[in-house]
C-alpha cells in the first residue's frame, strides 16, 4: 500500500502498519530488538537524533539501499529515533508528522531492517508532556500541524500515531558487537536514545529491557521507559553499572547536542547527531566487536555525501 501524504486514512494505516510490523517482529525480543551475528544483513547503519532533517533522512535511505522500488532489500539495517519537533519549521508550522509517517511506512516496508527506536520527543505526543524549545512548546506546534494537515480528520491519525509510538522498541541489541566486559566476557552493542540518569535512576527498572513496556514505564518521571529516554548526566560509574547489568560493551545514543556530530559521553558510550550540518551516521559491521572510540571514527558526515 503505497503512502499518501495529503490523505488522512493513508498516513493513519501507515503508522498502524509499522505499529503491526514493530510488534510482530522477529527480532523483538521484551521491549528491545536483537541482531545477531549470524544476521543475513550484518551491516547496521546507526544514527543519532534526526529532527526531521529531510537531507539526512534522504541519504539515510540511500546509504541503507531503502531508496529503491518496491521489493528492493535494503543493504543494512538503519536505526532512527527523535525524528519529530524540527528547529526549522514551514511557514511557522511543524509539518514533522509527514516524516514520522514515512519512517512508519518505512518499517511495514522493511521489518526486518528498520529500527525505530523510541526517543523522549515521541514519548511527549501519548504522554501529553509539553516540551520547550526556545520558548515554544513543541508538543503543542506539532499537534497544531497534524490539524493543519488533517483537519477533522486530525484526531484519527494521532490515535494511529499513538499506538506507533507505544509499538516502538526501547533499543537495539547487537549480540558480541561490543567492547569486552569489565570481566572480559564479550559484551553487546546496544543502540538507544539515552539512558537513565542519575536523579532517577534509584526509580529506574533496569529489567525493562527483557520484558514488554506498560503504560506505567510511560509515565512522566516515574516509569523506567520514560525515565530511559529522559536521562541526562550519565556518569562513569553509572554507564558501567547499566554494561554489567544489561552485559553490553558499547552503547550507541543520541539526545545529547553534539555540535561536531558525535560526542564521547563515557568510555563505553558515544552519543550521535543526525539533524545539523555536522550530523553524522556511522556503518558498523555487527560480526565484529566495536567501542566508542572506533564508532566515533567510523562517523561520516552526512553533509559530504553527494546526493
Amino acid at each position: 500500500m503505497s503512502l499518501d501524504l495529503r490523505d488522512s486514512h493513508s498516513v493513519a494505516a501507515a503508522f498502524l502498519r509499522g505499529a503491526q510490523a514493530n510488534r510482530e517482529s522477529v527480532l523483538r525480543r521484551g521491549s528491545i530488538e536483537v541482531l545477531t551475528p549470524d544476521d543475513p544483513t550484518p551491516a547496521l547503519i546507526v544514527t543519532g537524533d534526526l529532527h526531521d532533517n529531510p537531507i539526512s533522512f534522504a541519504r539515510l535511505l540511500k546509504a541503507a539501499g531503502m531508496d529503491g522500488p518496491e521489493g528492493s532489500v535494503p543493504r543494512a539495517h538503519l536505526t532512527l529515533h527523535e525524528l519529530i519537533h524540527p528547529d526549522t519549521l514551514s511557514n511557522g508550522r511543524d509539518l514533522s508528522v509527514r516524516v514520522f509517517a514515512k519512517v512508519a511506512d518505512l518499517k511495514a516496508r522493511f521489518p526486518r531492517h528498520v529500527h525505530t527506536l523510541l526517543a523522549n520527543h515521541e514519548l511527549a505526543e501519548i504522554v501529553g508532556a509539553g516540551i520547550i524549545k526556545d520558548g515554544v512548546n513543541v508538543v503543542k506546534l506539532f499537534d497544531e500541524g497534524v490539524e493543519f494537515l488533517f483537519g477533522e480528520d486530525a484526531p484519527m491519525v494521532m490515535d494511529a500515531l499513538r499506538e506507533f509510538v507505544r509499538s516502538m522498541p526501547l533499543g537495539l541489541r547487537c549480540v558480541g558487537a561490543g567492547a569486552p566486559l569489565a570481566d572480559g566476557r564479550p559484551g553487546d552493542l546496544l543502540c538507544a536514545h539515552s539512558l537513565p540518569g542519575p536523579d532517577l535512576f534509584d526509580r529506574f527498572d533496569p529489567g525493562i529491557l527483557e520484558r514488554d513496556i506498560t503504560e506505567d514505564d510511560r509515565t512522566p518521571r516515574r516509569g523506567s521507559a520514560h525515565i530511559l529516554v529522559w536521562g541526562r548526566g550519565q556518569s562513569e560509574a553509572l554507564v558501567e553499572d547499566l554494561s554489567h547489568r544489561w552485559n553490553v560493551g558499547t552503547f550507541v545514543l543520541g539526545h545529547e547536542k553534539a555540535p561536531e556530530g558525535w560526542l564521547r559521553l563515557a568510555n563505553r558510550a558515544v552519543v550521535l547527531n543526525t539533524d545539523h550540518h555536522e550530523g553524522v551516521y556511522a556503518e558498523l559491521d555487527v560480526r565484529n566487536p566495536w567501542d566508542a572510540g572506533a564508532i566515533a571514527s567510523y562517523c561520516i558526515k552526512i553533509a559530504a555525501i553527494d546526493d
